[in-house]
């Protein structure tokens, strides 16, 4: 059998690679749900990138289809078993600070530049360059090769919940949206809220201050780095303004304070980071609770922030709520307190982002909590949960991408675990691979968002040998 050099068959086309990327890369594919339409449900923008790709792959030949203007697939090759390679067209919005037009797809120095290089335009257009390759080559394959492309995966993965609602499952595959080499495991993701039950009936001590509402953070995924509290303070303002100020210099901390309507407020800033690795941020919400839990607050108002530090202060693990645990697999059990609010007159919730281990139980989990919480009467409210993904290491899948990744990168392919989600879990095989290389900074979602172009071309070259040895055998 000839031998492949399947970067040379990416050195080929790498000039119509750049270009039909900056194509995708100058769409403004952000979610838009303040102007949907029927044909276009998350945006008009998000439909264009979604057709973009779709009538890219009809020009070259590929077999395509709209599954509800969510998602949709270009399909080659024949035969009963279906390998799926799944990547988004959606990006997060561009925020400020860029030094080039985020929406220009600008090459300079070795890199292309814009919101969605690397997260997931470039992998995603690798990997359909990848399925061209092996298409213009006429290599023959046992099984049909879908790239299923998504445009829901920065918000609520809508979009594929929707298309495997009515397409089949593929028997294998893998999502170009993470790390190489391969990550095959990730925890569970469950969102829930815990909610202050109180009773206004009850009378309130006699405090000098009272917490008249609290808020911070508006994603449960996502460290707070802003908190607001604002307090009807009977005396002696000056002292708590000063110990206020005193406690932000003790902790290194910014913020502010000041009267409104006559009304004390309090701001602190934070650090914010993923929701997966809590520790990495600064969480304002539970900085400014702790403040507040050492003042003479009314009674409701100082159970919701002695509650906040009692459960999460400095444990990111679930030891006080009962639930750390850790495993081989995925390793620690993390809670992120993403969302705090409180008001006088209904109390407080804390809106919780749970990662757990694969071998973790959720209902006992959810068990210990109610029973912790519930003592400090606190209830579980609007539970949504993503079961955790594991593909073995001896899996087929596996061990394909393996020998392709090693043959191609002369390195070890390690296998990798995660606390975020991605598409791979929505298949029942399947995992990320790539296409960020070991070593390389991840600038996803951050300002002048960039993928290299020698990465670019790589990943290409992996991906195609990885679909054509996927795809070749039964």
């Amino acid at each position: 059998m000839t031998t492949i050099d399947w970067k040379a068959e990416v050195d080929k086309r790498k000039e119509d690679l750049i270009k039909d990327l900056q194509g995708l890369l100058k769409i403004k594919s952000v979610l838009d749900e303040q102007n949907v339409t029927k044909d276009a449900p998350l945006g008009s923008k998000v439909k264009e990138a979604l057709d973009y790709l779709l009538t890219l792959g009809e020009k070259d030949g590929f077999i395509s289809k709209n599954v509800g203007n969510l998602a949709g697939h270009l399909e080659m090759g024949a035969g009963d078993g279906l390998i799926g390679v799944l990547g988004h067209v959606d990006v997060v919005p561009e925020g400020d600070g860029w030094t080039v037009d985020p929406y220009g797809g600008e090459v300079r120095n070795g890199r292309i530049y814009a919101r969605g290089a690397i997260d997931d335009k470039g992998p995603t257009m690798a990997a359909y360059y990848a399925m061209k390759i092996v298409k213009e080559l006429g290599l023959p394959l046992e099984n049909r090769v879908r790239l299923i492309v998504g445009t829901d995966e920065e918000s609520e993965m809508r979009c594929v919940t929707h298309y495997f609602q009515h397409e089949e499952m593929p028997d294998m595959g893998f999502a170009p949206d993470a790390d190489f080499p391969i990550i095959n495991a990730e925890k569970g993701i469950a969102d829930f809220d815990l909610v202050q039950t109180v009773d206004t009936a009850d009378e309130k001590n006699s405090a000098n201050i009272t917490l008249l509402s609290f808020t911070s953070g508006l994603r449960y995924n996502m460290v707070p780095d802003y908190a607001k509290a604002v307090l009807d303070v009977k005396q002696d303002h000056t002292e708590l303004m000063q110990l206020f100020n005193d406690f932000l210099s003790s902790q290194g901390l910014n913020g502010r304070y000041y009267i409104e309507s006559g009304y004390l407020i309090l701001d602190l800033e934070g650090v914010s980071a993923h929701g997966s690795e809590p520790d990495k941020g600064k969480n304002a919400g539970l900085l400014l609770a702790n403040f507040l839990s050492t003042v003479n607050l009314d009674q409701y108002g100082k159970d919701y922030v002695c509650s906040a530090v009692k459960f999460f202060f400095g444990d990111s693990h679930g030891r006080a709520l009962g639930v750390q645990y850790s495993d081989d697999i995925t390793g620690a059990l993390t809670i992120n307190v993403g969302k705090m609010s409180y008001n006088e007159q209904d109390g407080g919730r804390f809106g919780l982002n749970l990662r757990y281990p694969v071998t973790f139980k959720l209902e006992d989990g959810m068990k210990a909590i109610t029973n912790v919480a519930g003592k400090s009467s606190f209830m579980i409210a609007n539970l949504n949960d993503s079961k955790p993904h594991h593909v073995p290491e001896d899996d087929k899948l596996i061990q394909i991408l393996k020998r392709v990744y090693e043959m191609q990168t002369h390195e070890k392919a390690e296998l990798l675990a995660i606390g975020g989600g991605t598409y791979a879990r929505t298949m029942t095989s399947g995992v990320a691979f790539g296409a960020l290389f070991p070593g390389r900074p991840d600038v996803a979602h951050q300002k002048d968002e960039y993928m290299e172009l020698e990465d670019l071309f790589s990943a290409t070259a992996i991906y195609a040998q990885a679909i054509y040895e996927l795809a070749r055998t039964k």
